[in-house]
């Protein structure tokens, strides 16, 4: 019987290159756009993809307070938060999230799909959300992302 060993990929620094993806959220679903972005941010589109490394790109996002969800989500979805006092957590729905800060709802969706430690807040912070069309990262040269 012949067995043939293959080496096991490892990822180094020189072999990570970064890229930087633009995304419309314009009438895009809240979940389905935070799939896209999670693994763009994690690098699973790329062949140099390790799970041990930050070999993801970044991730711009515009148009974020025109992004929906589906069934009856807009008004059922809470998000919690606390403030660090005795009965201080509060609850907030999808819908007035939306109308206070527009690209919280996005920018949590995708931190609960990151890895929950150090690697995942570096993945984290090349996330960028806006909620309007205007972004200031046109030196980044960002390509447009298709979802």
């Amino acid at each position: 019987m012949y067995f043939v060993m293959m080496k096991t990929y490892l990822a180094s620094d020189k072999d990570i290159k970064r890229a930087w993806h633009l995304i419309d959220a314009r009438g895009k679903v809240l979940g389905r756009l935070a799939v896209k972005a999670a693994s763009l941010l994690i690098g699973k589109h790329k062949p140099s993809f390790s799970r041990d490394r930050d070999t993801g790109d970044g991730v711009i996002v515009i148009n974020a307070s025109e992004v929906c969800v589906t069934g009856k989500k807009a008004e059922a979805k809470l998000y919690k938060y606390f403030s660090g006092y005795p009965g201080g957590l509060r609850e907030v729905n999808f819908e007035t999230l939306m109308k206070r800060k527009p690209t919280e709802a996005l920018r949590r969706a995708v931190k609960g799909m990151l890895p929950k430690n150090t690697l995942g807040q570096r993945m984290l912070s090349r996330l960028k959300v806006y909620s309007k069309e205007a972004h200031p990262h046109e030196a980044q040269g960002p390509k447009e992302t298709e979802i």
